[in-house]
C-alpha cells in the first residue's frame, strides 16, 4: 500500500481538451512520484488522445470494485474506465453523450471520495451546455460537489502566483449577485478564506474585501449603500474574532495592491470582479479551488477550448498546478 495520495482525474467533456491536457499532465515525473493518479473517464477517447500526442504512457483499466488503497506507483496510469462513450465522438463539438459523461466522471469521482477510497479531485472542464444537453441542469462544477456531498456554505477560490480570490457569489446574473450578497454570506466567505489559507500557508492570511459599486460606495456617492448594508456589517464580524480582514475597497485599485503584496487573497462580490483580474494574469496559470467541501477539489481555471481540441496545441500548465496543489492540500496519510 502506497502513502502517496490517490487523485481522481475527471476528464470533463471529452469532446474538449480534457483528454490531452490529462495525458499530457500525468506524463509529468513529478506528479507520478508525489501522487497515485486515477483518471476517471473513458479508456478509449484517453487511448485517442495518448495516440495524437504519441505519447508513451500507457493506462491500465481498473473498475468500482477494486480497491484503491492497494494502488501503487506505476508506469503505467490507473484508468477507472466507464465507457460511456462512442469511439468516434467528435472534437469540438457539444453533445448529450459528452455532457452526460462529465457529470457522470464527477459523481464517480466524488462517490469514492466521500467513501475515502481517493484522497482529492482535480477536474478537467466541461462544458456546461453540453452538461446541459445530457440531462444535468447545474451551473457548474461547483454546483453539482456541493450538492453530491450535501454542502451548505462553499465557495470558489481562484489562486495563480501572483493573487488569489474567494468568490461571494459566482454563477449568477449581477443583478441576481447583488441580491444574494448579504452579511452572514460575506463574513463565511471571510472566514473560508481564513481558515483555507491558515491550513495551506501556516500563517494568518491578510484579507481585503471588495466593494460593489464604483470607489466602494464612496460614503454614499454612488449606489444605494450596499456596503453599508450587505458588506460591512460582515466584515466587523469577522474583525471582531481577529481576522486580519480589510474593506470594502475600491476593487479598481485593490487587484493592483494585491499583486503588490499588500493582501494575502482578495474577496470578490461577484463572478466577472474575481474572475478578470485572474484571467488577465494568464488563462494558464490559475486554478480553481473549491472550499467548504468536506473532500478536497481543484481544477483548471479555463474551458473546453472546443477551437483547439483534437489539434494537439492545448497547454498543461494550468492542469499541473491544479495536481500539484491537490497533491498539496490531500490529507497526509
Amino acid at each position: 500500500m502506497s502513502n502517496k495520495p490517490v487523485i481522481g482525474i475527471t476528464m470533463g467533456d471529452a469532446a474538449g481538451v480534457g483528454p490531452e491536457i490529462i495525458v499530457k499532465s500525468v506524463e509529468n515525473t513529478d506528479i507520478r512520484q508525489n501522487s497515485i493518479p486515477l483518471i476517471i473517464g473513458d479508456l478509449k477517447i484517453l487511448n485517442r488522445a495518448a495516440s495524437l500526442l504519441d505519447s508513451n504512457i500507457t493506462f491500465k483499466k481498473v473498475d468500482k470494485d477494486y480497491d484503491f488503497s492497494q494502488l501503487e506507483q506505476s508506469n503505467e496510469v490507473y484508468c477507472l474506465d466507464l465507457d460511456l462513450l462512442p469511439e468516434d465522438l467528435p472534437y469540438g463539438e457539444v453533445s448529450s453523450e459528452a455532457g452526460n459523461g462529465s457529470f457522470e466522471f464527477l459523481r464517480t469521482a466524488i462517490e469514492l471520495a466521500n467513501e475515502r477510497k481517493i484522497d482529492g479531485i482535480c477536474t478537467a472542464p466541461l462544458n456546461k451546455e453540453a452538461l446541459h444537453k445530457g440531462g444535468h441542469l447545474y451551473p457548474g462544477h461547483t454546483e453539482i460537489l456541493a450538492e453530491l456531498t450535501n454542502t451548505k456554505n462553499f465557495s470558489m477560490m481562484l489562486s495563480s502566483p501572483k493573487l488569489k480570490v474567494i468568490h461571494v457569489t459566482t454563477h449568477v446574473g449581477l443583478r441576481d449577485a447583488i441580491e444574494r450578497i448579504e452579511p452572514t454570506r460575506v463574513y463565511e466567505v471571510i472566514k473560508m478564506a481564513h481558515d483555507t489559507l491558515i491550513q495551506s500557508e501556516k500563517h494568518p492570511p491578510k484579507i481585503a474585501v471588495c466593494g460593489i459599486n464604483p470607489h466602494a460606495g464612496e460614503n454614499g456617492l454612488f449606489g444605494y449603500g450596499e456596503e453599508e448594508e450587505k458588506v460591512i456589517p460582515g466584515v466587523e464580524r469577522a474583525q471582531k474574532e481577529g481576522i486580519d480582514v480589510q474593506g470594502p475597497l475600491p476593487a479598481d485599485t485593490l487587484f493592483f495592491r494585491a499583486v503588490r503584496g499588500d493582501f494575502d487573497i482578495v474577496v470578490a462580490m461577484y463572478h466577472d470582479q474575481g474572475h478578470g483580474p485572474i484571467k488577465v494574469l494568464g488563462l494558464d496559470a490559475g486554478v480553481n479551488i473549491t472550499v467548504g467541501l468536506p473532500i478536497i477539489r481543484t481544477s483548471v481555471d479555463h474551458g473546453t477550448a472546443f477551437d483547439i481540441a483534437g489539434s494537439g496545441q492545448a497547454d498543461e500548465k494550468s492542469m499541473l498546478e491544479a495536481l500539484r496543489q491537490a497533491i498539496e492540500l490531500a490529507p497526509t496519510k
